[in-house]
């Protein structure tokens, strides 16, 4: 099992992106996703999970600006992040909670990471 983050870049202050993570390989099912975001010289931090249900969870600091979705049709998670902020800097990651169809077992995978930067 994969998963393959993408859609980071520099924005200015104000502006949005989309992120997107695809999972690829051998998956039977999926239970949360998620993206978390880990700012040079500080821990990876929780940005916004969606359960298996739908229901979703945001950190304070970005409820209002940031929505995550998922298409289970697709495999993907997406982050769509508005009103960005210098603070929002950050290497993205995403991570997912998979069965794999390989050994049925369920494990945490993570992305590579994508790069966002906000600066003007």
């Amino acid at each position: 099992v994969q998963l393959q983050a993408s859609g980071g870049g520099l924005v200015q202050p104000g502006g949005s992106l989309r992120l997107s993570c695809v999972a690829s390989g051998s998956i039977s099912s999926f239970d949360s996703m998620g993206w978390y975001r880990q700012a040079s010289g500080k821990q990876r931090e929780l940005v916004a999970s969606i359960g298996a249900s739908g229901s979703t969870n945001y950190a304070d600091s970005v409820k209002g600006r940031f929505t995550i979705s998922r298409d289970s049709a697709k495999n993907t998670v997406y982050l769509q992040m508005s009103s960005l902020k210098p603070e929002d800097t950050a290497v993205y990651y995403c991570n997912a909670r998979i069965l794999s169809g390989a050994t049925m077992k369920w494990g945490g995978y993570w992305g590579q990471g994508t790069q966002v930067t906000v600066s003007s």
